[in-house]
């Protein structure tokens, strides 16, 4: 390559949602130095594509979906950084920042960027993080810098472990222990132990407050 052209940034898209895939090309397509050289809709999808393409060898970035079918985008997530340390992995998510960014950079993702944020912003995460860096809104570093100094406190989902805050978000969507255990590959009596642990660490009695809690804790991250 002679210094005249420019070297183009190699994307997978992993994202459930064919308009939403669709979006994000429309988004890369207007750069000139961007190019979507595959997609997948499962979470085993893209991992098959990462590996069909021999990783950081054939991509230079990751564009993952946290809700992902078949296998969740935070389990994927970590499997990406076992099998592919040096491939960097940009999360997409409609989930408030403060409720996922922390979780999802502390499992090694390169930055966290909600789906409805403005192309130049995407366009602009998508360099840095190609690059080598680190993205992080103002909204991602505030709830990095909240992270921190409660760590020791152990105050809400946080206090949760990463398989723990899996089986919390779904049972706060309604599913049951059954459900949860086929979505995330584990045995019903497995996702009850977490449930029981969850509902410990929340002070909660049941779903239904557990919901509850969830609700709140939500609102007041929001709004804080």
């Amino acid at each position: 390559m002679n210094g005249m052209e420019t070297a183009t940034l190699r994307v997978l898209i992993g994202d459930d949602h064919r308009i939403v895939r669709e979006g994000l090309k429309q988004v890369l397509a207007d750069a000139p130095d961007v190019q979507v050289v595959a997609e997948a809709q499962t979470g085993p999808e893209v991992l098959q594509q990462v590996a069909d393409l021999q990783g950081r060898d054939g991509l230079d970035l990751v564009l993952l979906d946290i809700a992902l079918p078949g296998m969740d985008g935070l389990d994927v997530l970590q499997t990406l950084k076992r099998e592919h340390p040096r491939l960097p992995v940009l999360m997409l998510s409609t989930y408030p920042e403060k409720q996922y960014a922390v979780r999802c950079i502390k499992l090694g993702a390169s930055g966290y960027l909600n789906k409805s944020a403005d192309p130049d912003d995407m366009l602009a995460a998508a360099r840095k993080v190609a690059a080598g860096g680190v993205f992080l809104t103002p909204s991602t570093a505030e709830a990095l810098v909240a992270a921190v100094g409660q760590r020791s406190a152990q105050a809400g989902p946080e206090a949760l472990s990463h398989r723990e805050h899996q089986v919390y978000r779904l049972l706060t969507q309604g599913l049951t222990v059954s459900e949860i255990g086929a979505q995330l590959g584990l045995a019903p009596n497995t996702v009850s132990t977490y449930r029981v642990r969850i509902l410990e660490k929340t002070g909660t009695k049941n779903d239904v407050e557990l919901a509850l809690y969830a609700q709140r804790h939500a609102q007041g991250r929001a709004g804080g």
